[in-house]
């Protein structure tokens, strides 16, 4: 998603300003605060689609992986990141069974601290790379731009199916 607009969401990487992801993190996060008030969080919309507090626990999880990979980024040259296995992660952490309301503080938690670090970012640090299990490599700038998509895809999820 970083050459081209998502099709779906329309979120643009392009179009974001590399010293505004912190800023861009913080209120995603707050939009998903809104949401995981709802009566309905952890109702699923269909057997097959997540619950609103599903999702939300993904998206705290993905900041705290952002979080983690960006500081390997940051204090080691071009890291080689851990795999993570997202579909293993929701099953045995039961993200069917987790409370929204605390979902709600662990990503408002999750994603100032995620925010707070790219905040950090010095001009130089922007160009430092890490590589994915897949091959994928990134700098600091594009991974900001990557992990931006994520939660905003969500969002979008959520907001068509209810």
């Amino acid at each position: 998603m970083l050459e081209r607009q998502c099709p779906d969401c329309a979120f643009d990487a392009a179009a974001v300003i590399p010293r505004d992801i912190g800023m861009n993190i913080r209120d995603i996060a707050s939009q998903w605060e809104v949401i995981l008030l709802h009566p309905d969080a952890t109702k699923r919309p269909a057997e097959n689609v997540w619950s609103p507090s599903e999702y939300g626990c993904h998206v705290r999880d993905v900041f705290r992986l952002f979080d983690f990979r960006l500081e390997l980024m940051l204090t080691q040259d071009d890291p080689m990141f851990p795999n993570w296995d997202q579909d293993e992660t929701a099953i045995n952490d039961r993200y069917d069974l987790q409370d929204p309301l605390n979902v709600r503080r662990e990503i408002a938690i999750s994603g100032d601290l995620l925010a707070d670090r790219f905040d950090a970012i010095t001009a130089s640090e922007w160009n430092r790379t890490g590589l994915r299990s897949d091959g994928a490599r990134f700098t600091v700038e594009s991974f900001g731009r990557y992990l931006l998509h994520d939660p905003i895809h969500h969002l979008w999820d959520v907001a068509r199916t209810y």
